[in-house]
């Protein structure tokens, strides 16, 4: 054991460090996807109730960086209009975790995440229209997007992204933006987890193992990003979100 009352090998540390930089490599790219990327190959070197309730703490402990840093850059008409649907959405997400059948929901999700993702690539590789969104679509994508999150520990936040792309947001302003928003839906989903009882002392000691590459890898990707155009970074966007289809259809 590398600490006293940590559970976990010194092998089982170094695969998770690397697929943690990873995943954090995409996220600063992306704006999005840290959990996406990380929690399927976590899952087979630690326990998912170590996995989940980890990456929440770390990507929770990154947004405070990102809220303080890019405050300046979150458009705040946008962020108004999403943060009382989303924490909505996180109750009645807690809710209907034990009261609804998943399956249909995840399948239709997921459907819905790729065709839209097809249609941003269509849009780039043949010419096809772009469609924008007004504001009043804030409230549904909010609220289904946390609620989403909360059942299912992951997926709802591509339609936050939709919404922003569809807003035609630049990517400065949407990293900000969904980084302070999700920086809010965190709290609550971390107060959740803590009540459950998942952060016990090897789990809060291997997020802690972990941090230094949650650091390393949003200063790689976001360094990769600013090197790349708004068309390319859409691009990104959208392999991401097929992706994330895929990864929910799977679930």
């Amino acid at each position: 054991m590398m600490f006293e009352g940590f559970e976990f090998a010194l092998a089982q540390v170094g695969i998770a460090s690397i697929i943690v930089f990873g995943a954090f490599v995409v996220r600063g790219m992306s704006g999005f996807g840290a959990g996406l990327v990380a929690i399927p190959a976590l899952v087979f070197v630690i326990p998912i109730h170590t996995a989940v309730p980890m990456m929440g703490l770390l990507v929770f402990l990154l947004f405070i960086f990102l809220t303080i840093r890019d405050r300046r850059d979150v458009i705040w008409s946008e962020l108004k209009l999403l943060v009382p649907p989303t924490l909505a959405g996180v109750v009645a997400g807690a809710f209907l975790f034990t009261n609804l059948d998943s399956a249909l929901l995840l399948k239709l999700l997921g459907a819905f995440i790729i065709g839209f993702a097809l249609y941003v690539l269509a849009v780039h590789h043949f010419g096809l229209p772009e469609f924008r969104c007004s504001q009043k679509w804030a409230l549904p994508a909010g609220f289904l997007g946390a609620t989403v999150d909360t059942m299912f520990g992951g997926g709802g936040g591509t339609l936050v992204v939709v919404y922003m792309h569809m807003r035609g947001i630049g990517k400065t302003q949407f990293r900000a933006t969904v980084a302070v928003l999700w920086f809010f839906e965190m709290i609550a989903r971390i107060a959740g987890y803590a009540v459950a009882g998942y952060y016990t002392w090897s789990t809060l000691i291997f997020a802690a193992l972990m941090l230094p590459l949650v650091w390393a890898g949003t200063y790689a990707g976001e360094h990769i990003s600013n090197r790349i155009s708004q068309d390319a970074f859409s691009r990104i966007l959208a392999l991401m979100l097929l992706l994330s289809g895929v990864s929910v259809l799977l679930k």
